[in-house]
């Protein structure tokens, strides 16, 4: 059986592959660009769902008693689409033919159950709406599993998101776990600049939510937080994630300007040298 610590060294390198996938397709993209920021700060969270918390089975990707995920912040495919590949839904050499033609791996989600992909997004808000309903369903049907949704902080700005969580909680989905990155950036700049929105964890709890405050990129943590015995009982639950926009790679971080560009060659092998030194 494997302990604990086994697990979060998994996770970690998990995560670790992730990131250089990511490097790979971004550099396919040419100039259409890639979110690099907002994948890589979601690396150490998309490991630990898919190789720790949901319950899922790649060689069959419609299981009935599947867990659900969402990805609210559809730009954040990088992450995504390398958690899935990693855990066997396709094989890591499709990623390769990241946004272009032909290939299902556009540059944001869309549905195709054949590899993994529950729902198309996208259009900011909409995810976590889609979640809860999916929540409501299930827990209508007397179905056991759970539904992940995850969200962008810039992406709380739009009415929609507290429409689904006050309706999430009006129905006790304790199915629902919202998953917020909070790396304090979005696509027009500083987030508190843009629309402050405070105390984040009091917005869900005021909501009627369960909520816990982690390091985003701390895998015990995550793994904790997300563990079924975590959750609360006749409530949804939001997950608050400190992360770093462009985490693993130095002059990805927290550069807004890497929430959405071109890789070149020789960024390229400069991000991958720095991701080749932690192995």
């Amino acid at each position: 059986m494997e302990t604990r610590d086994q697990l979060i060294r998994r996770i970690r390198e998990k995560a670790r592959l992730m990131r250089k996938h990511s490097l790979d397709m971004a550099l396919v993209a040419g100039s259409n660009g890639a979110h690099l920021g907002p994948g890589y700060s979601m690396m150490e969270i998309m490991a630990a769902l898919y190789f720790g918390v949901m319950k899922h089975d790649p060689k069959n990707p419609q299981w009935e008693e599947r867990d659900r995920f969402v990805l609210s912040k559809g730009h954040g495919v990088l992450g995504y689409y390398t958690a899935l590949a990693e855990a066997g839904y396709f094989g890591t050499e499709l990623l390769k033919t990241f946004e272009t033609t032909d290939s299902f791996l556009a540059g944001h989600p869309s549905l195709n159950m054949q590899y993994g992909i529950e729902v198309t997004t996208g259009s900011l808000g909409q995810g976590i709406s889609l979640a809860a309903g999916m929540a409501l369903a299930a827990k209508t049907d007397r179905k056991k599993h759970v539904v992940y949704c995850y969200l962008g902080d810039g992406e709380c700005n739009e009415g929609m998101v507290w429409e689904a969580a006050m309706s999430a909680s009006h129905f006790g989905l304790d199915n629902l776990v919202a998953i917020v990155d909070r790396n304090l950036l979005q696509s027009d700049g500083i987030g508190r600049d843009i629309m402050y929105l405070g105390d984040m964890a009091g917005k869900w709890r005021s909501f009627g939510w369960e909520t816990a405050e982690i390091d985003g990129h701390d895998v015990g943590e995550i793994i904790d937080a997300l563990h079924y015995r975590s959750r609360p009982v006749n409530k949804p639950y939001a997950v608050i994630a400190r992360t770093v926009k462009g985490k693993g790679v130095s002059f990805f971080e927290n550069d807004n300007k890497w929430h959405h560009f071109k890789l070149n060659q020789e960024l390229y092998d400069a991000a991958m040298r720095e991701l080749q030194e932690e192995e």
